[in-house]
């Protein structure tokens, strides 16, 4: 007997859609092709895609802190609601997770509190460096989070000394917030106090690019693998694109899908994010390496904040906005318009996280494997609306706007956890484990 089948959907396996039916059994994949034993539980996903578990590569959950804005509990709800069956969260937290005692306190907080699968980031400052080498068989860390330019919170490493040491030590990948902090402060001075279109002024290209770089050239030093997280510049793109290897980077659906002046024009301070929304010229190139596979990854940087807090003057606004819920229902429209195939967008979300981090067990469609899966409705057309945002923020920059294609089930370890968009059972999330 099966705990689950999936029945009539086209599967993705080894980089086709196959029309086979999986079979489940304590939450691993049991078995894939024609099925004859019964289970107790069966879903018909006729005219539907099933996909492996998409994993979200960035996300800010905010506790402990700022729990008004986000727990571990309401993001999980808001991930499973987006089809996200896994996520990755960051260490930029009060206080921050930049110790074993405060990583394991997030671990606990976690436990039975999560919908999705999970797994933290450890937090590198320049006093902690000497722990950083300790990390590498550390049970739900994905790796190590370095904020070189100074964003939401007080992790930053922006010395050159210190972020070499931080590559020196590291005995996991660094994923890097990358903005140079110095000109970050030299450029002060051109923020214009009412208007958030200074923001990508006073946060420049030459700002991301100079920090990249640097990047780069430590890692490359150390031989060390670095994932440089949310590119925002076609100098960004044009020089990672010669540097591939140890050096992995992701894009965020926001910046492929919205692009200044219009995204302030309309959505003034909720547009407001590091490293920013640039005009369209970066916009283009950020497509380009997404379409020619040159980007790695697509995380959401899911960063909510309240609207109370967002509704301030800028530059007193807060920057980030809410994602993880929205990251599939906005690729795949953008995969209905012919932007991307889909299974680029499976190597961006399943496939390329597991490479790059070493996740075990997850991203294929595979016997033996766990039970993860994201099935969507390619047809479906939904209209994002801030009151089914699931995130305690309460609002989305898509609000209104309509897309195609929508994750229409999330599944985890065998059981579903959302159907048409309804959560359902208990959260049940695991850390994710790591080769």
């Amino acid at each position: 007997m099966l705990d689950l089948i999936i029945k009539n959907g086209k599967c993705y396996i080894d980089g086709d859609l196959k029309e086979v039916s999986v079979g489940v059994k304590g939450g691993k994949i049991d078995k894939i092709g024609e099925i004859s034993s019964d289970a107790k539980e069966t879903i018909d996903a006729k005219d539907l895609l099933v996909l492996p578990g998409c994993i979200d590569t960035q996300t800010h959950f905010r506790e402990p802190g700022s729990t008004d804005t986000e727990d571990l509990h309401s993001g999980s709800r808001a991930a499973v609601a987006g089809g996200i069956t896994a996520v990755f969260e960051m260490p930029n937290t009060n206080p921050p997770t930049s110790n074993i005692k405060e990583f394991q306190r997030k671990l606990d907080l976690a436990k039975n509190r999560m919908y999705c699968n999970y797994a933290f980031y450890f937090g590198a400052t320049a006093e902690n460096v000497n722990q950083l080498a300790e990390l590498k068989d550390l049970e739900g860390c994905c790796g190590i989070k370095l904020f070189v330019g100074s964003s939401t919170g007080n992790l930053l490493v922006a010395l050159e000394e210190d972020i070499d040491k931080v590559f020196q030590h590291c005995s996991k990948i660094v994923a890097v917030h990358s903005e140079d902090e110095e000109i970050l402060n030299k450029n002060k001075k051109l923020i214009k106090k009412g208007d958030v279109h200074s923001h990508p002024v006073w946060r420049s290209e030459e700002c991301a690019i100079s920090s990249t770089r640097r990047i780069v050239r430590i890692a490359k030093k150390y031989n060390k693998k670095a994932h440089v997280l949310h590119i925002t510049t076609k100098q960004e793109i044009d020089f990672l694109s010669q540097h591939k290897g140890n050096i992995t980077f992701e894009i965020t659906p926001q910046h492929l899908t919205i692009y200044a002046p219009d995204c302030y024009n309309k959505l003034g301070t909720y547009a407001q994010m590091n490293p920013p929304i640039r005009d369209k010229s970066h916009y283009d190139r950020l497509w380009y390496a997404v379409k020619n596979n040159i980007n790695d990854t697509i995380g959401s940087d899911h960063a909510p904040h309240l609207k109370v807090n967002k509704d301030k003057d800028y530059p007193n606004s807060p920057s980030g906005m809410p994602g993880v819920q929205t990251l599939m229902p906005v690729m795949l429209n953008h995969v209905n318009d012919g932007k991307l195939s889909l299974n680029q967008l499976i190597n961006l979300v399943c496939e390329n996280p597991i490479k790059i981090f070493g996740i075990k067990n997850k991203g294929f469609i595979k016997e033996g494997y766990d039970a993860d899966f994201t099935i969507v409705d390619m047809n479906k057309k939904i209209v994002i609306k801030n009151e089914n945002i699931e995130s305690k923020c309460g609002w989305s920059p898509f609000n209104d706007v309509e897309f195609k294609g929508t994750p229409v089930a999330t599944i985890i370890a065998g059981k579903i956890k959302m159907k048409d968009g309804k959560i359902i059972g208990d959260p049940e999330g695991t850390p994710l484990e790591f080769n």
